[in-house]
Order: C-alpha cells, then structure tokens, then sequence
C-alpha cells in the first residue's frame, strides 16, 4: 500500500512539473503566430468566407474533435465521464467548425469508446446530412473506424456509399492540390478503417486507412503529449508535398493507475494550449506540416485558431 501511494505522489509531481512546463512556454513563447488575429464571420461557414476558389485543400488546417460521437457515451453521471470526449453532437459541432470527425463503431452499427455504446451511427450520418444541406462550399473529413476488439459492421462500405454517394469524393491523390470549388458538389472525404474486412480500392467512393495517418501518444502528461505531437509532426513532409492527411491532438488520456480517470480535468491539462501549439509550429520552423488538428470538448477558439492558420496560407502570410 505504501508503494502504491509513493507512486501516486511521485505521478501527481510529474503532471504538476509538467503543466507548469506548459504554463511558462505559454508565458516565455506566447500564443500569437502570423495571422492569429483573424476570426471567421461565421464558423458555420468559414471554409465559404476564405474563398473556394482559391482555397486548397492541402492549405487548409482542418479543426477535428477526437472520439465526436461520445456526448452521449454511456450513462450520465456514471460511465459516461470515463468516456465522454465531446459535449456537443455531431450537427453543432459542425456548426461550431469543426471538419474532421472521428467515428468509432462496432458490429451493430452503434457508436462505441471501448466497451461504452452510444447512439447509432445513423444519428451521425444524418447529422453530417442536415449539415450538408444547409451549407454550400464547406468539406468534411469522416473518419470511421471499427472500433479495437470489435468486428466490422456487415457490408458497411456499402452502407457509407448509400448514405453519401452524392456527396463523396473518390479516393484520389491529385484531391489535395485541387481547390474546393474544384471539388464541389461533392463535399465529404470519407475514410473508412475496418479492421477485417478488406480496405477501400483505389478510385473508389471511400478512401483506405493509409490516407488519414497520426502518432497517437497514450499519456496523461501534457507537457510530453505537447512535445511529442511537435516532434512526430516534424518528422511529416510539408502539406504542399504530401498525399495523406496528417493528425496531431491536442489530448491528453487519462490512465487506469492514476486517481483522476474522467477525460475532462485530464484533457484540461493541454487544452488551453492549442493556439500556442501553433505558435510553437513557426519557432521551430514547422508551421508547413500542420494539417489536421484535433481536440476533445472543440470549442469556438480552436475553431478560429484554425482558420487563422489557413488565412494566413491563402494570404501567403504563412
């Protein structure tokens, strides 16, 4: 028991040392990077006001939400605070701005984070549907992936393809030198990752796993998260030369052997920190690598963050 406990104080130390790391860059480095000033008129809309037809797909800094069907994980008060990475559903966070979902399903089609279910993954494509209509020149990024320890849902390709067809653009390399305009109507990259059954084939509706890459950090320790998502994003070619999409997440997760275990005090340790994640990308000379960037519980200032960034490209300030 006294080792136990020695443990915990020796962990409790690192996380303290560790956001105090954060704290004093924040302090010493600052939050600002070119064009970091810009807010988007309307979030809803923000990919319209930047111009698709000059707007590049491989320009933009897409806001994501990790785990984006979990606002209603589990149950309240319960399970669901061991879970629950968003608070918002799929349509309002779209409508906040964000751009690239992260879906996780099981055999039955319901949403899942681990062993906790959620909503069917209806509620979701219907979402993104009632989002798509209401809006004209604005791209998504789904990314839907069957879940670890989990069968693929039956003929799910098929599903995807029925749901979205009109919408879907097909997996292609030269989409990331295209404009939006280019794109348009078709308005969804999906990127469907089962785990058994057999990938999406090349120039079909539905775009394979090697498409959407990451470094995923399992970690509580924000200070360590931060500095591995710079150093793994430095490791990336620049957006202008690369043919997959590249995430960092600005998340820390909680860890089974540490006392705090519910995802919103341990995500709170990095997520005031996404703006000056960006500013850190311009001091170390990386700014051109970053592309897709996540967070848990999205909110309208990483949205702004983003697009400021993308601004800033298409101004050729950045």
């Amino acid at each position: 028991m006294g080792g136990l406990f020695s443990k915990q104080v020796e962990r409790r130390k690192a996380i303290s040392t560790e956001k105090k790391t954060l704290t004093d860059l924040n302090q010493n480095g600052g939050s600002d990077f070119p064009g970091s000033d810009y807010h988007p008129p309307d979030r809803k809309n923000w990919m319209s006001a930047l111009n698709p037809d000059v707007l590049r797909i491989n320009q933009i800094v897409w806001p994501g939400t990790h785990d984006s069907a979990t606002n209603k994980i589990g149950f309240p008060l319960v399970t669901r605070p061991f879970a629950q990475c968003q608070s918002l559903s799929i349509y309002q966070q779209l409508k906040i701005g964000a751009r690239v979902l992260d879906i996780r399903v099981q055999e039955n089609s319901r949403v899942c984070h681990g062993i906790l279910l959620s909503y069917s993954v209806d509620v979701v494509i219907n979402d993104v549907k009632k989002f798509l209509q209401e809006t004209q020149s604005e791209i998504i990024i789904l990314e839907i992936r069957t879940e670890y320890g989990h069968d693929d849902p039956p003929d799910f390709d098929k599903y995807l393809e029925d749901q979205l067809g009109e919408f879907l653009i097909h997996q292609d390399d030269h989409v990331f030198n295209k404009t939006i305009s280019e794109l348009l109507p078709k308005r969804v990259i999906c990127v469907w990752k089962p785990r058994k059954t057999p990938q999406p084939k090349a120039g079909g509706p539905l775009w394979s796993s090697g498409y959407l890459k990451d470094n995923w950090i399992d970690t509580d320790l924000p200070s360590t998260k931060f500095e591995s998502n710079l150093k793994y994003l430095g490791e990336q070619p620049p957006v202008s030369s690369r043919k997959y999409f590249y995430r960092v997440e600005n998340t820390v997760t909680p860890q089974a052997d540490n006392p705090i275990v519910c995802v919103k005090p341990v995500t709170n340790r990095i997520h005031p920190y996404a703006r000056m994640f960006i500013a850190q990308t311009f001091v170390r000379g990386i700014a051109d690598r970053l592309q897709i960037f996540s967070t848990d519980f999205i909110d309208g200032d990483f949205v702004d963050a983003c697009a400021a960034l993308t601004n800033a490209r298409v101004e050729g300030k950045a």
